[in-house]
């Protein structure tokens, strides 16, 4: 092995170890699986709770509303809870809602996702929000 090619993979070596510690907030991970559950055709909106429901009439955008996140080390546990358009069908909307929660915080964080659990709280007709 040339110098050259020695001192290059030694300089990539570097540049991939780390350099400290990276932490990522609780409410991140929750920002990153409600935007995902809403870019599911057939998703309304989130749903949440009374404090949510509040905090979004003051005009505050609570982008976490209607998602619960448990954090272990390396894993998560998501709880969303969600409002669907009439016409579309629960079941298959829940599993792409699922996948493509799981998909983006796997791929934006590196954590592991355990489990994605959908709650359909509310059934929203066109027109009414």
């Amino acid at each position: 092995m040339s110098k050259e090619a020695a001192d290059r993979m030694a300089q990539n070596r570097e540049e991939t170890e780390p350099v400290g510690e990276v932490q990522i907030a609780d409410e991140v991970v929750a920002i990153i699986a409600g935007l995902a559950a809403t870019e599911v055709d057939g998703v309304y909106s989130m749903a949440g709770n009374i404090t949510n429901e509040l905090v979004g009439k003051l005009g505050m955008k609570n982008l976490s509303k209607g998602v619960k996140i448990a954090v272990t080390e390396d894993h998560v546990c998501v709880d969303l809870s969600l409002n669907i358009r009439y016409g579309y069908s629960i079941p298959d909307v829940s599993a792409s809602v699922q996948e493509k929660v799981r998909t983006a915080i796997e791929t934006m964080t590196g954590l592991i996702v355990l489990e994605v659990n959908v709650k359909i709280a509310g059934v929203a007709m066109d027109g009414a929000r």
